[in-house]
């Protein structure tokens, strides 16, 4: 890579450790990093120049980069050669690497885990073993729930969603007030509480007017 600068070179060298840890080899983390930060559309021979690469290396990592659509193809009036670009914009290569990771990852092992929740367990160990699967079921199809709706999101309000950070908690502990979910009780109104509080004895009935009250002491020692 002796026709890099080494701004670029760092840029490629580092795309390039890191290809096999995102499913893909060295040498296609390297071509897609420095048709990334072109500023112009390239051919496959200059890539294979600037990348010391092979020509059937070049060939081959160039269309598993168009079946992650990562890159595509462009002609030129007057040039009969294949050139090839890939999106500027960060946003735009971050969904479509998400798009294509949920199809060629996610959507297989959610058609198994569909497929295998309609199996009726004959033993102890299914019923376990399908129960776990419930639950890893489930939590996948939030996920890509959630991923569908951010989707349709406009890029701003995106943007602005993920800079919220941990204030998004604080947003849905807010509406849990208001609504008594999440976490947040309804308010209940205090109960009046009675001022006297029952004896379990009769009431004392008042004496008539013009009446001297009796005692209980002398009603007992009259018989």
């Amino acid at each position: 890579m002796t026709h890099l600068s080494p701004l670029v070179h760092s840029f490629v060298s580092h795309f390039g450790e890191m290809g096999s840890r995102w499913g893909i080899n060295r040498t296609v983390g390297q071509m897609y990093a420095l048709i990334y930060v072109s500023p112009v559309a390239l051919n496959a021979d200059e890539i294979a120049e600037r990348l010391e690469f092979s020509r059937s290396n070049v060939s081959m990592g160039l269309k598993e980069l168009q079946a992650w659509r990562l890159v595509s193809l462009r002609h030129f009036s007057g040039d009969r050669r294949e050139y090839f670009e890939a999106p500027s914009d960060a946003w735009e290569v971050f969904q479509t690497l998400a798009e294509e990771r949920r199809r060629r990852e996610i959507e297989p092992t959610l058609s198994m885990l569909r497929n295998a929740l309609l199996e009726q367990p004959t033993t102890e160990e299914d019923r376990i073993a399908q129960e776990r699967m419930r639950g890893m079921h489930e939590l996948i199809e939030l996920m890509t729930t959630w991923f569908d709706d951010v989707q349709r999101l406009d890029r701003k309000t995106l943007s602005q969603l993920m800079g919220m950070g941990a204030k998004v908690q604080r947003v849905l502990e807010f509406t849990g007030r208001l609504t008594g979910k999440a976490g947040g009780k309804p308010t209940e109104k205090p109960k009046n509480k009675p001022t006297d509080k029952p004896t379990g004895k009769p009431a004392a009935v008042p004496p008539l007017p013009g009446t001297q009250p009796s005692r209980p002491d002398a009603l007992a020692g009259k018989g």
